[in-house]
């Protein structure tokens, strides 16, 4: 367990100190353009920024992604996620809690999250080798850690590949979330960490009962070329070779929203790569229901909780001025808005969208 915990603050070391977006890839958000209101029927006060989401009301549709735990610089940082979060009035998740599990030493660094934010809606976190390795039983614990409202299950199988440390054993995963959704009073959620999720897979996440897919493209944080930098730490050469054959895999954020619109109704998380409240607009245009955020989050947990809401609260006026000037006064109006479509999204759309409801109307 001393290796998970290494790992851990690994993780959290490399994406401080390094540049570890992708090299040759963006979230694709460019290519989207809102269309501007020179006349917006509106008081820019009065604008609402409320939603719904897994049967719950938030004052914005941000959630702040899971990202760490199981070593000791994790403690702080989950702490004052879930403090800042609370107060705004947004979900948040920790990181994978597969190490405290396994090590009850460790168990502080995610628990601390409910003990500063007793009535946060919090969610639990374990990948998908995990529940097919170790059964319902490790969710349960990890749920029970944090007495959490909600569960993601982390899909990952290029890091897993990638990783000195990991285990590819996804066979048998559509099961075991149908007997998670089956035996867990909570609502069950898919996420990726930075490859996307097509819109094929989301239909059959939604088939198998999860309540949201959060399809966190690429364009963001690159998990690859993180093992990449540990795997070259560790001296796993053949393991550093293969990073650098897929270090720009994935499906750009944006074209996963679409994809994912376009195959199911389920409430889907847009995260990868969104960096700023008029990106947030622009996935909520594409169809998403939430916007997740990780890194932009990150760089101020490791401050304070009052950085933590500076940051949330300049991102709300971004998506504020967005829906300003696009003539929405509420999230609906939003996700409901025109939008244009350009370069590479406007041609992976004409492949793949074509029945994404807003698309169906237009000429592609």
């Amino acid at each position: 367990m001393k290796d998970i915990e290494l790992r851990k603050r690994d993780h959290i070391r490399i994406s401080l100190e390094r540049d570890v977006s992708f090299r040759n890839k963006t979230s694709w958000f460019e290519y989207v353009e809102l269309i501007h209101s020179a006349a917006p029927e509106l008081d820019f006060s009065g604008i609402s920024t409320k939603v719904r989401f897994l049967s719950r009301e938030f004052s914005a549709p941000f959630l702040v992604e899971g990202m760490t735990g199981g070593t000791g610089e994790a403690e702080k940082i989950n702490g004052n996620i879930a403090e800042a979060a609370a107060e705004f009035g947004i979900p948040a998740g920790v990181g994978s809690q597969r190490a405290a599990v396994k090590n009850p030493k460790l168990v502080r660094t995610f628990k601390i999250a409910r003990d500063r934010a007793p009535d946060a809606f919090l969610i639990a976190n374990i990948g998908a080798v995990q529940l097919v390795e170790d059964g319902i039983e490790m969710a349960l614990k990890a749920i029970d850690m944090i007495e959490a409202d909600a569960i993601a299950i982390h899909l990952n199988p290029l890091q897993e590949v990638i990783q000195p440390d990991g285990g590819a054993f996804f066979k048998g995963f559509y099961r075991m979330v149908r007997r998670l959704k089956e035996e867990v009073g909570i609502p069950v959620i898919v996420k990726e960490v930075g490859c996307g999720i097509s819109g094929p897979v989301s239909a059959a996440l939604a088939e198998n009962g999860v309540d949201a897919i959060d399809v966190a493209g690429s364009g963001g944080t690159n998990w690859t070329l993180i093992e990449k930098i540990r795997a070259e730490h560790s001296g796993a050469e053949d393991k550093v070779s293969l990073a650098e054959v897929f270090i720009d895999w994935g499906i750009p954020t944006a074209a996963a929203v679409l994809e994912s619109r376009a195959f199911t109704d389920t409430p889907i998380i847009a995260s990868g790569g969104i960096r700023t409240g008029l990106e947030a607009a622009k996935a909520l245009a594409l169809g998403c229901d939430m916007v997740g955020f990780a890194h932009p989050i990150l760089v101020e947990a490791v401050k304070n909780p009052e950085a933590v809401l500076g940051k949330l609260r300049q991102l709300r006026m971004e998506l504020v001025t967005a829906m300003f000037l696009t003539s929405c006064g509420d999230v609906d109006t939003l996700r409901h808005t025109e939008f244009i479509l350009l370069g590479p999204l406007l041609d992976w759309a004409r492949q793949r969208c074509v029945n994404h409801p807003k698309l169906r109307r237009k000429q592609l």
